[in-house]
């Protein structure tokens, strides 16, 4: 995909500027050009954003035996609407098709973007796209963490899995994505935060986006977007509400950035050009009541679940359905240990305990074997319990497991022809005492930026000017 990627840009970029071909960046002049504009730091900012994720994707588990999950509050709001859109369209070829377009073309479009703005001289646009993937991930950081909702196949009784169980890709999402996180979607949220800049700026040029000289381009990234928001309740990952939340957290991020980058760039004289102390106890006043409120809000929704984990499932499952946990990996120092709860009064639970890089051949047509997967299990176990074992009604098991530098399927299945069976699982990282604090602190920076879009929009209201106004407002003065 990689290659894929390196071979498509030119041609995008090429295709995309046939009508503009004076703006495109001579080859002489890369090197010139990156120096001068300073693009180096944003591919900088893209390997900041790696480690920021991996980070974050290193902290969803070891919390959530505290911050639990809301799947069954938005379960009752939406019922099973998305089951509905994944059997009317029930197909292999369409499931192919969105399965490479969710992961291939998610990747190409935050890669192409940027390099597409700077290869037509796009100064201010290369700026905005790559700081929209930068912050769209640290604005979703407290929501992803703190406000966890189960993806629609772990809780629906007869949702498949499509993207995660397709033997092509599973190693690669599990090692990226903790698999058990819907809110919010940022497949719309990134997109989305794209056409938002683009139509902000276009807007404070004065300018139609039909007018504008990269109008083609932006139709390109309106149609991806439309397709990523089919493939997400498809495929058997999101919930309806994802999209909103996801327009939410992707409008947040591209006004912040609208706003923010004449200053970076000192176009409008120098960084702290216009700041006093009265602007300043301002900021601090307004901006931090907004981040406490948000925070009281976090605080209070992690101690309500913290108080009603105990009775709440982690997984729902139909007739013959399998599931999925996935645990981090650790250092060979600690353990984990995972207690598995069968909730059900007169259902049996069957589990397999294996790790992610051997379960792939238990993955057949965009469904788990598993016959497959128990023999797999039982031939690659190396754990000091049994990898595959059943659970009688309302019996639970503490299971001490190793997962040294790999991450670890545990799959649930239910193997009788009726009922929904519901099972509870909750896992403790031994060297998880901290997580919880750099939790809060990878939080600060989303209740910060949301806090400083509210204040901006609330003066530029008050100063009679337009939202999309990005004059930093020592210009307002001066006019």
């Amino acid at each position: 995909m990689m290659g894929m990627i390196l071979f498509l840009t030119p041609v995008i970029c090429y295709l995309f500027s046939l009508h503009d071909t004076k703006s495109r960046l001579k080859y002489g002049q890369w090197f010139k050009t990156i120096h001068k504009q300073r693009y180096y730091l944003h591919a900088m900012g893209y390997i900041v954003i790696i480690k920021w994720k991996d980070l974050t994707d290193g902290l969803n588990e070891p919390i959530k035996h505290r911050v639990g999950h809301w799947t069954d509050t938005v379960h009752g709001l939406e019922g099973n609407a998305v089951h509905w859109i994944q059997t009317v369209f029930a197909s292999d070829a369409l499931t192919a098709f969105l399965n490479f377009h969710y992961l291939f073309v998610y990747l190409f479009l935050i890669y192409v973007t940027t390099v597409y703005f700077a290869y037509t001289s796009d100064r201010d646009m290369t700026d905005k796209v790559t700081l929209n993937y930068l912050l769209i991930y640290a604005i979703a950081v407290p929501y992803y963490l703190f406000f966890n909702v189960e993806v629609t196949s772990s809780w629906i009784p007869g949702m498949d899995a499509l993207l995660y169980h397709d033997g092509w890709y599973s190693t690669f999402y599990a090692t990226h994505d903790p698999l058990d996180n819907a809110v919010p979607s940022l497949h719309v949220a990134i997109p989305f935060g794209i056409l938002m800049l683009n139509y902000l700026h276009v807007k404070s040029n004065g300018q139609t986006l039909k007018e504008w000289r990269h109008y083609r381009y932006h139709m390109f990234i309106l149609i991806n977007t439309i397709v990523f928001i089919f493939a997400i309740l498809y495929l058997g990952i999101h919930w309806i509400i994802d999209i909103p939340l996801g327009i939410i957290v992707g409008g947040i991020g591209a006004l912040f950035i609208h706003h923010v980058q004449p200053r970076l760039r000192n176009d409008y004289g120098a960084y702290f050009k216009g700041v006093t102390r009265e602007k300043v106890r301002k900021h601090v006043v307004v901006e931090g009541t907004i981040l406490l409120i948000l925070f009281a809000a976090i605080m209070g929704a992690i101690n309500h679940q913290d108080a009603t984990n105990d009775d709440q499932a982690s997984f729902r499952l139909g007739p013959g359905d399998t599931v999925q946990d996935i645990l981090s990996e650790m250092s060979p120092k600690y353990s984990i240990t995972t207690t598995i709860e069968n909730m059900d009064d007169s259902l049996t639970l069957e589990y397999a305990i294996i790790t992610v890089n051997l379960a792939e051949g238990g993955f057949s047509d965009y469904g788990v074997d598993w016959p497959e997967m128990q023999g797999l299990a039982e031939y690659h176990c190396n754990q000091q319990v049994a990898c595959t074992a059943k659970l009688l009604p309302n019996e639970s098991i503490d299971l001490k497991l190793n997962s040294p530098k790999v991450y670890t399927f545990i799959f649930f299945h239910h193997p009788g022809d009726e009922g929904v069976l519901e099972v509870q699982v909750e896992s403790d990282y031994e060297n998880s005492d901290n997580s919880m604090t750099k939790a809060v602190a990878l939080s600060l920076p989303s209740l910060y930026i949301t806090g400083f879009v509210v204040y901006r929009l609330y003066r530029l209201n008050n100063d009679g000017r337009p939202w999309y106004d990005s004059l930093p407002s020592h210009t307002w003065e001066e006019e």
